[in-house]
């Protein structure tokens, strides 16, 4: 991300410096109305639609001594309202973090531009995957998924969410389409923006394809994974800017990230060419929201498997630039080592005569010729 600088002027109501710097504002001001659309009558089936989630499901329990009811969600159109209002709460979480924490930490260190921007990128992703992996992981061990590998698949097609499974749906959806608009209000550089797009879009088009495929459960897992793996990356490289000393966070990762992707690719081979394949479901019907065709599957399996070679070719290219940059390091400092001790050697050479051709002979020395005429 770029930096965002502040100034004393006050610069032209609606310019787009204006909107930079008052974005929050603004965008917690839109917030604000949904919100006060509650207490009317009039409004508030219309503010529902964007702050609450929609399409309840209530289920009758009738295992136990007393009748229970369970509440289950299904996804539909209404979902765009509802992931629109957390986009805008996502923009203010984010500003909140960018001037309450990491602004103060940067006037502190004195980074530099390069650091500065990617020290806040980092930070804002660190918080970010540091709450998802956690409430990931409390969804996965309240659904039993972490212990019982087999509901990847089982009972397919997976309509019917807790409301804790498709309100964190929302909110990734959410998060990454604040994405796109914080490139403008983060003034990021021109040849960064291609590749903070495909970034986000691959982010956006895998939870998707997740939560419309009925696949939600397969995508929370693989979510989880991925997550922890790039939050471990984005922390050491927090703990790198503070202390360039502090690699081995860099080595773990390394580590991590490479069985991250092979147990990605083993658990999604698992589940759409085993256990989706094996299934007594098959067919493709859109009113029950089965996708168990064999085209769809191989389309996500491919989309997978695409993606984590792409990651991994990412990952290779960052290693041998990190080799090289640190093999150069070391020939700057053996060239730094080696210079004093040459430029001693050359003074002394330089005492004794032997720098270039001065005074090389000593039959050359007035001593010697004095000699000779006596």
């Amino acid at each position: 991300m770029g930096i965002r600088k502040k100034s004393n002027k006050n610069p032209p109501v609606l310019s787009h410096e204006f909107i930079i710097q008052n974005h929050a504002d603004i965008v917690s001001c839109v917030a604000m109305v949904f919100l006060l659309g509650l207490m009317f009558e009039v409004t508030s089936k219309v503010a529902v639609l964007f702050i609450t989630v929609q399409y309840n499901v209530t289920i009758s329990n009738n295992e136990g001594p007393e009748e229970t009811t369970l509440n289950y969600f299904q996804h539909g159109l209404k979902d765009l309202a509802t992931v629109f209002f957390y986009m805008l709460v996502s923009i203010i979480m984010h500003a909140i973090i960018q001037e309450y924490v990491l602004d103060k930490i940067n006037r502190k260190m004195h980074f530099s531009k390069t650091k500065h921007s990617k020290f806040n990128e980092s930070g804002q992703l660190s918080a970010f995957y540091l709450f998802s992996c956690g409430w990931g992981i409390s969804i996965l061990s309240s659904e039993n998924l972490l212990s019982n590998p087999i509901g990847l698949w089982e009972g397919y097609p997976h309509t019917l969410m807790p409301f804790q499974m498709k309100f964190y749906y929302i909110c990734q959806l959410g998060y990454w389409l604040h994405a796109f608009p914080e490139l403008y209000f983060q003034k990021t550089k021109k040849e960064d923006i291609p590749r903070q797009v495909v970034y986000i879009s691959l982010y956006l088009v895998h939870i998707a394809g997740a939560y419309l495929l009925n696949l939600n459960r397969l995508g929370l897992v693989l979510l989880v994974l991925h997550y922890f793996v790039e939050l471990l990356f984005h922390v050491s490289r927090l703990v790198y800017f503070s202390n360039e000393n502090r690699q081995t966070g860099f080595t773990l990762w390394a580590v991590l990230f490479v069985l991250g992707r092979l147990l990605t690719l083993s658990l999604s081979v698992l589940t759409m060419g085993f256990g989706l394949a094996g299934a007594e479901e098959q067919g493709l019907d859109f009113a029950s929201g089965n996708f168990n065709v064999l085209f769809i599957r191989i389309t996500v399996l491919a989309a997978i498997c695409v993606t984590q070679a792409f990651m991994m070719w990412k990952f290779i290219n960052f290693q041998l630039r990190r080799w090289r940059e640190q093999a150069h390091a070391q020939t700057q400092t053996v060239k730094k080592k080696a210079a004093p001790a040459k430029s001693k050697s050359s003074k002394k050479d330089k005492a004794n005569g032997v720098n270039g051709a001065l005074a090389s002979n000593g039959a050359d020395s007035p001593r010697a010729r004095k000699e000779k005429s006596s």
